[in-house]
């Protein structure tokens, strides 16, 4: 069976080039491994500013660009410029509606975003449906990329409108969940209280022989005082009394499905990343056979960070918000924990910085550049984050390359 690290072929060349790249007269590259800034740049458009910004001071460095996730909305993306395919296919929204979804392919290994099928992103402004959203379109993406024939998938989860432990996607690939009258239950996670029982036998076959492996950056139980409806359902629109009500429905459903998946349903309950996006990480440990593995390493296995960081003389990481969230998976934690591993040293970018030196040294990042260093009205900040990103990169080139 394909393993994921597999996946990291020649056609990375030791990661996809800014513009011309390539070391010149033996200097070793910078490699910029950055997130997002969420609202304002894409992860490609950091590579960028930054490139551009660089090049602006040092006309001649060479730069290579590998945008990074990991493992929630972006995803897709980055996996695209490190040379995936991208496909698209029309799916059913967490509202039910059809919505054009996403997935990167290349090679038999498809990286499938939940986010792109039923993420916050796919409800209008100021809409949501903590109850009743679904995760059906997320298993009809997977099925389009088994359909295209990939047999390793990289199941990148966060960011979701939904709390229905996967029992959409689930259904979407097969399974049966029914009332007491022997009707399917209706979409969402509130609905899951009339549960009675559940038939995985009908699940797609091909999910048996295909390696899935499940990449979040929380490792949240799927219910309880830390799990999904309690940490995460009030930013999808939940109110105390919804949080109740889906942390109810969800141990109930955890119970039914140790009925037809025996005990060990509820240890996955229990699980790390069970709660991952709304308990869609826990239909992935029970009815995909997933396995867990923090996004960002799984994310940096297949985009080819190794490679791109060979010869590398910086590498220049970042996201949006650099806060104590960030010391626990995510990208830029990621990222310096990989490359202070090989010696290089790491400056990341941000937008705001609230961490410590103390705090980054230990993430193994020697400094910060926050674009309210020079820029401290916020609002500017968002507005103007390209063009104020392609300053910090020029201090970072006379600070630490010239």
């Amino acid at each position: 069976m394909c393993k994921v690290a597999d996946a990291v072929t020649s056609a990375h060349e030791g990661g996809r080039e800014a513009e011309h790249g390539g070391g010149r007269g033996g200097r070793g590259h910078v490699l910029i491994a950055a997130d997002k800034f969420k609202g304002s740049l894409t992860a490609v458009a950091v590579a960028e500013r930054v490139t551009a910004g660089l090049r602006g001071v040092v006309p001649d460095l060479p730069v290579r660009a590998l945008p990074v996730a990991d493992g929630g909305d972006g995803t897709v993306d980055a996996a695209v410029a490190a040379g995936f395919e991208r496909r698209e296919v029309r799916v059913t929204g967490p509202l039910g509606t059809e919505v054009v979804a996403a997935y990167a392919l290349r090679e038999g290994t498809a990286v499938v975003e939940m986010a792109e099928a039923s993420g916050l992103q796919r409800l209008p402004d100021g809409v949501f449906a903590p109850l009743t959203a679904t995760t059906y379109g997320t298993g009809e993406l997977i099925r389009a990329a088994l359909d295209a024939g990939a047999r390793t998938l990289v199941f990148g989860v966060g960011g979701s409108a939904t709390t229905d432990g996967g029992a959409g996607m689930l259904a979407a690939l097969g399974a049966r969940f029914l009332d007491a009258a022997g009707q399917p239950v209706a979409p969402g996670g509130g609905p899951l209280r009339d549960l009675a029982s559940a038939d995985l036998s009908g699940l797609d076959a091909r999910l048996a022989e295909a390696e899935i492996v499940l990449a979040s950056d929380v490792d949240n139980p799927l219910t309880g005082p830390k799990g999904a409806p309690a940490v995460y359902g009030p930013q999808k629109g939940a109110s105390p009394e919804d949080v109740a009500a889906l942390d109810a429905a969800l141990a109930h459903y955890a119970q039914v499905l140790a009925g037809t998946a025996g005990p060990r349903a509820l240890e996955y309950a229990e699980a790390p990343g069970a709660g991952a996006a709304g308990g869609i990480g826990y239909g992935a440990l029970v009815g995909l056979g997933a396995s867990f593995r923090p996004g960002i390493e799984v994310m940096l296995d297949v985009l080819g960070f190794g490679p791109a960081l060979a010869g590398a003389q910086l590498v220049i990481t970042g996201e949006g918000s650099l806060d104590e969230q960030t010391l626990h998976g995510k990208a830029p934690a990621g990222v310096a924990a990989a490359a202070r591993a090989a010696g290089v040293e790491v400056i990341a970018v941000c937008g705001r910085l609230a961490l410590p030196p103390s705090a980054l040294g230990t993430a193994g990042i020697r400094r910060a550049y926050a674009l309210t260093d020079i820029e401290p009205d916020p609002a500017r900040c968002i507005a103007e984050a390209g063009p104020l990103l392609e300053r910090l990169a020029g201090n970072i080139a006379r600070d630490y390359v010239t």
